[in-house]
């Protein structure tokens, strides 16, 4: 019986020989005959040269990026992590070697660097499932990627990471390459390392770390995304079980210790750290996007499904985390749109209409909060972007301004309704009736006009009149302007009449209410908003990517549209709030029980956007979009506009030429 096992055993050993063997039999031919022997010689070459060139310190340094802001000067700086951090084979304890061995590479002390075996299980793993299913890398393959290679998906990158990987191995020892990967893998949320790691999670040395949070720690790097802990905890334990799992297997520790380790419950202890600026945190996830664009991602909206939906998510938040990284270890520099004298207006505007606010939550945090965002209408760049008030506080910093999302009330009903509506045949002077409706909304004054002209149903912000109009465009049509534009959150129960007066079951962000009615301003044309201009790499190349730019509304119909949010400052809701010596549009909006509070307007300069509420919502009684919000964007403009010029909106032709019509 043993006997026959053996010869079994030997004969799968031989096919799988025979396979390795036609496979590079095959590689061969290609390799000569395909007509890519000259470029693969000079990836060796290349991959020669990186190795020859490195030392110690090539593991130790990480590229430090650089924020530049509209005037060229810099405004911050980041990278990886702090180079104290780095820990030596000798201080490196042996348990974090022995679990990132048994999940990653069991033959890291016997292989030259390529573990063929593994590449092969898994090419037929992703044939089998027709997709990546498991990695072929060995723990040399994945530093010689971080180290010396992009993040790129081709097989010239593949290529070279083999190369490199064998010249690793004949320059330096086995001890050396894992005190090298153990010092640089990614552990998630821009920690770098297991020393960085056990302080970011634990709050503690690696010395000091159990067992069990060892293998929690050896979980992350697999997918750092997935397995992040701090938005992920599950997925991380359920793969820390699989490494004790695996380190019980090998060997590596006795049975008592694996059911020690499994029972354990992981308490994280995440440090107090500085809190970053509203602009620096936005900064980042702008500098991000575009490189993840630059790498070829495509940014969606809109699914057909909830897993099509799911399946994309897994896909952004992967390509973010591989940015992110990029981002923080590339020595890029990055340009932007941010104006700190604008910036610091902005800030201040929002603290001061809000300073009487003084209750706080058990976190220290202000309750009542604001979010602003202001662009430049010259670029469509924003200039500045505030994501809330304030104040002292170690921790998570909170954008609000793009990072949260609320109901727009009555702020929602230009993009959303009225110019839709425009672009189908009617003009300000266009006679509705804002009379009561049946199972319909109530004005927020309990009473109707009859017939006026949409000019003053605008003006009065009717939302009789808005439900009128919505339902005969329909919402699908309404909504696929604000998809057109990006808003990244519109549900399938918004699909609905009450959506036009802006009772949104996610909502809106700051930030796309202020591109939403810039895209007004600029004859209709929709630009991504951003704060990031180019980005340059270390080595002084420019990073291509695309900024999107496209015609939403028809020309005519934006002007018109910014002809009635005219009369909305000098006759309508926000009355009293039109600057001084500047021509100006804008539109109040408020949510049922006064829970938020917008007010987004624009200037031929400027277009700036202002949300009021609590972050856990709940009413605030004098909460109007023309009360705390109205004021901010007030005394925010106004300051801004000083010693500008006034420039008149440009007019609206009443009769549209064909060209105009086809627009």
């Amino acid at each position: 019986m043993a006997s026959a096992k053996k010869k079994r055993r030997r004969k799968r050993r031989i096919r799988i020989q025979i396979i390795l063997i036609i496979l590079v039999l095959l590689g061969l031919a290609y390799y000569y005959l395909g007509g890519y022997a000259e470029e693969i010689s000079q990836i060796k070459e290349e991959a020669t040269r990186y190795v020859n060139g490195s030392n110690t310190d090539t593991f130790k340094t990480d590229q430090t990026t650089t924020i530049v802001d509209i005037n060229g000067k810099e405004l911050a700086s980041m990278n990886a992590g702090d180079e104290s951090y780095y820990l030596t084979y000798e201080e490196i304890p042996q348990v974090f070697e022995q679990a990132i061995i048994s999940i990653e590479d069991k033959k890291f002390y016997s292989h030259n660097g390529v573990d063929y075996k593994a590449i092969l299980r898994a090419i037929i793993a992703a044939v089998r499932r027709g997709e990546v299913t498991q990695g072929g890398s060995t723990i040399t393959q994945q530093l010689a990627k971080n180290i010396f290679l992009t993040q790129d998906r081709n097989w010239e990158r593949k290529v070279e990471e083999i190369f490199i990987a064998i010249k690793l191995e004949e320059k330096y020892s086995k001890q050396q390459i894992m005190e090298y990967y153990l010092n640089n893998i990614y552990f998630a949320n821009r920690l770098y390392g297991i020393q960085a790691a056990s302080r970011g999670y634990f709050n503690r040395d690696a010395k000091y770390l159990t067992l069990s949070e060892v293998a929690f720690l050896c979980a992350i790097p697999n997918n750092p995304s997935l397995y992040d802990p701090l938005t992920n905890m599950d997925a991380t334990l359920e793969r820390r079980d699989l490494i004790l799992q695996n380190m019980y297997e090998d060997g590596k520790i006795s049975a008592s210790e694996y059911k020690s380790a499994i029972a354990e419950e992981i308490v994280l202890d995440v440090p107090e750290d500085e809190t970053n600026d509203y602009e620096e945190t936005y900064i980042t996830n702008c500098a991000i996007r575009a490189l993840m664009a630059a790498d070829g991602f495509e940014f969606e909206v809109a699914f057909d499904s909830d897993e099509e939906e799911d399946k994309y998510d897994i896909a952004y938040a992967e390509e973010y985390a591989k940015c992110q990284e990029d981002l923080l270890t590339g020595g890029y520099t990055v340009y932007t749109s941010i104006d700190p004298k604008i910036q610091k207006q902005l800030q201040k505007a929002v603290n001061q209409e809000l300073k009487s606010f003084k209750a706080k939550n058990d976190e220290g945090i202000y309750k009542l909060q604001g979010a602003a965002v202001c662009i430049n209408n010259a670029t469509g760049y924003v200039s500045a972007i505030v994501g809330g008030r304030s104040q002292q506080h170690d921790g998570y910093t909170l954008n609000r301004a793009y990072q949260s999302f609320r109901q727009p009330g009555s702020s929602i009903k230009p993009l959303l309704v009225y110019t839709p509506c425009l672009e189908l045949g009617y003009t300000p002077d266009t006679i509705v009736e804002d009379k009561k409706i049946e199972d319909g909304p109530k004005n927020s004054s309990g009473t109707y006009s009859g017939k006026i002209t949409l000019r003053t149903a605008v003006a009065q912000s009717k939302n009789t009149v808005a439900w009128q109009l919505f339902e005969e465009l329909t919402p699908v049509i309404g909504f696929q302007y604000l998809l057109d534009m990006n808003y990244s959150h519109i549900e399938d129960d918004d699909y609905r009449l009450a959506s036009a007066l802006g009772g949104f079951t996610t909502g809106v962000s700051a930030l796309e209410m202020a591109a939403g009615y810039a895209t007004l301003e600029n004859d209709g044309v929709y630009r991504a908003p951003t704060c990031v201009m180019e980005i340059v790499d270390s080595e002084g190349n420019q990073v291509e990517f695309e900024r999107e730019t496209k015609q939403i509304y028809k020309k005519n119909a934006s002007r018109m549209m910014t002809s009635m949010l005219e009369t909305v400052m000098q006759s309508g809701t926000g009355q009293g709030l039109a600057l001084e010596d500047m021509s100006c549009a804008g539109k109040t909006g408020t949510t049922n029980e006064n829970k938020d509070g917008w007010f987004v307007g624009y200037t031929p300069y400027y277009t700036t956007s202002v949300w009021v509420g609590y972050d856990l919502p709940k009413e605030l009684t004098d909460l109007q979009g023309s009360s705390y919000p109205g004021k901010i964007w007030n005394t925010f403009m106004e300051k801004i506009h000083e010693n500008l010029e006034n420039q008149e909106f440009a007019s609206y032709t009443k009769e549209l030429s064909n060209e105009e019509e086809t627009q």
